[in-house]
């Protein structure tokens, strides 16, 4: 028997029960009852009975969800460290090791704590997400999860020179930058004071110092003392890719601050190494000295001078000019002259007041001297003090002299123009600011590398090196989701196209369009990564039941919306093939 909708002209269709059978070769139709006067319900129930199904008076009598947890950012973020080879970077581990690590890895991903909050994010009995039950650790102990992070430390050495050689093998640019975070406590022997880059003088700091490649993909990284001086680290990177990695052929982009001449004698040329960095200040006007002044006419459409210096041996210096930047310096200066002769001035009128006039050289240079460092433009400045006056007048020599390298900067390279071209150069140097992201994320809007809860040394660098390992992950997840986030898609496009690498990179006309309507293409929503997680979370992993059979766990995973949908094909993966 079935049940069937049969067309009524003008009038609503007439549902039939039905029986088929057959009289020789002919199959007979018989109609055994009309049902259009019974609701939709029940018809669907008849259905449901007819295919040998169990109707049931309401949907709770027939299904019950014991449990729903967040799983769609658990999945992404699971499949997407699977497709970049994450478990194979523990396959020495023993097998619940390798389940519990997996577990650290997308928990700092999708929502970073401390190891015991992500112990309880991973336990059945506290879980917030659905790691726990996808990787069989819902009964994993804090003790565990410290195992993995020892475990982890003992294998970066092997996990890093495996990254190396996937990524750096026949590539010539290596990107290195060092960063700092501060600590609380006192009992972390790698906790020290030292120059703060996130302002916190009285705390003390670790440093710890990031490779990656010329995309800004995060390759090795290594702690140091918080006292460590930029240049001083450059001696262990280099022998770790050099010797302990194996790669002879590698020229590193640094800073100023972190490629110093004493580095580049006494490491890089020895090793036969090349590097891209640039030169500082007083190597610009003692270049500007010797070859002349570089005026505009010097240089090209690109802003952009090629020369040669005997001071530079074996060496290509590319003079950079970014009006932007010049106009900029310019306009500060001034500002900055005319604040400091603003306060001066007061102090000029406070020696020559009838009453109680200011007197007294040390007196008058106490005022001065807080004045002076304000802004720091003492040396735009000529003072005289007496014990009855002051006077002071700007150095317009020195101040003509700087004015004419505003906006200029020098980058310096070893490679050959065969190897490196001049544009090429530029944009390698300016590629430092990929590791500058990779540090935000790291530090502050994704992963969270403090605060730090760990005292041993051994453990501090663990917990910096998986939070390394979690960003490797995302920026993969970054590269893949770029359509639906406000990343620029067709970057790599507009750099090959631009005439200029000194001036501004801008975006283009898609990433612009994505901005202004806050829609892709396709009519989805535009996210941040983070907030792209947050939306993937609210598609569940529901633990449920039938009365009929409470024993038996059914799982059902919610079904995407069209947004999740895209975000998981561009993937490549299946919240429901994650199990």
């Amino acid at each position: 028997m079935y049940i069937e909708r049969v067309p009524n002209r003008n009038s609503p269709p007439a549902v039939l029960l039905r029986e088929s059978y057959r009289e020789g070769k002919k199959v007979i139709k018989r109609t055994l009852a009309n049902l259009s006067a019974l609701s939709e319900d029940v018809i669907e129930g008849l259905k449901v009975l007819l295919r040998g199904g169990v109707a049931v008076a309401s949907i709770d009598d027939a299904f019950v969800i014991d449990r729903s947890l967040p799983h769609g950012h658990v999945a992404a973020v699971l499949g997407s460290a699977r497709a970049c080879g994450a478990e194979g970077w523990w396959d020495a581990a023993p097998e619940r090791l390798r389940k519990v690590l997996m577990g650290l890895l997308v928990a700092r991903v999708i929502a970073p704590a401390s190891k015991l909050a992500t112990q309880r994010m991973l336990h059945t009995d506290t879980a917030t997400s659905s790691v726990g039950p996808l990787l069989g650790v819902g009964d994993v102990a804090v003790e565990e999860i410290y195992a993995a992070l020892d475990w982890l430390g003992a294998a970066q050495p092997r996990i890093e020179k495996r990254l190396a050689r996937k990524h750096l093998t026949g590539a010539t640019l290596v990107l290195y930058d060092l960063t700092s975070t501060w600590m609380t406590g006192r009992c972390c022997p790698l906790a020290t004071h030292g120059y703060s880059r996130d302002g916190k003088r009285d705390d003390p700091q670790i440093v710890f110092g990031l490779v990656c490649t010329a995309d800004g993909l995060p390759i090795a990284v290594e702690v140091f003392p918080g006292n460590t001086a930029d240049p001083a680290t450059v001696a262990a990177q280099v022998e770790k890719l050099k010797t302990r990695y194996g790669l002879k052929k590698l020229a590193w982009v640094g800073d100023r601050g972190m490629l110093t001449q004493a580095r580049i004698d006494t490491l890089l040329r020895p090793a036969g190494l090349d590097w891209v960095s640039s030169l500082r200040a007083p190597q610009i006007a003692e270049l500007a000295r010797d070859q002349g002044p570089f005026p505009l006419s010097f240089f090209d459409e690109r802003n952009l001078l090629e020369v040669t210096s005997e001071a530079f041996p074996g060496e290509r210096l590319m003079v950079c000019r970014n009006p932007l930047l010049a106009e900029e310096r310019a306009r500060k200066r001034e500002v900055l002259l005319a604040a400091t002769e603003e306060r001066l001035q007061k102090i000029v009128d406070a020696t020559r007041r009838p009453h109680r006039p200011l007197r007294g050289a040390d007196a008058i240079g106490l005022r001065v001297g807080p004045v002076i460092a304000r802004y720091r433009m003492a040396k735009h400045f000529t003072l005289t003090i007496t014990d009855t006056g002051f006077a002071f007048a700007r150095k317009t020599d020195a101040i003509r002299a700087e004015a004419a390298l505003d906006g200029l900067y020098v980058v310096r390279t070893s490679l050959s123009a065969e190897a490196l071209s001049a544009k090429a150069t530029v944009s390698a140097y300016k590629s430092l600011s990929a590791v500058e992201r990779a540090f935000r994320s790291l530090k502050t809007v994704d992963l969270h590398v403090r605060p730090i809860f760990h005292w041993n040394a051994t453990r501090v660098r663990a917990h910096v090196f998986l939070c390394m390992l979690a960003y490797y992950v995302e920026w993969h997840m970054r590269e893949k989701l770029k359509p639906l986030l406000f990343d620029d898609e067709d970057r790599d496009e507009m750099q090959t196209g631009r005439l200029s690498p000194v001036t501004k990179a801008q975006r283009s006309e898609s990433a612009k369009a994505k901005d202004a309507t806050k829609r892709t293409t396709d009519g989805l929503p535009v996210h941040s990564f983070r907030t792209l997680l947050a939306d993937l979370a609210t598609l569940t992993y529901n633990v449920c039941h039938t009365p009929l059979n409470p024993e038996a766990k059914i799982l059902m995973i919610t079904r995407p919306t069209p947004l999740q949908d895209q975000a998981f094909r561009l993937l490549g993966v299946s919240p429901a093939c994650t199990q």
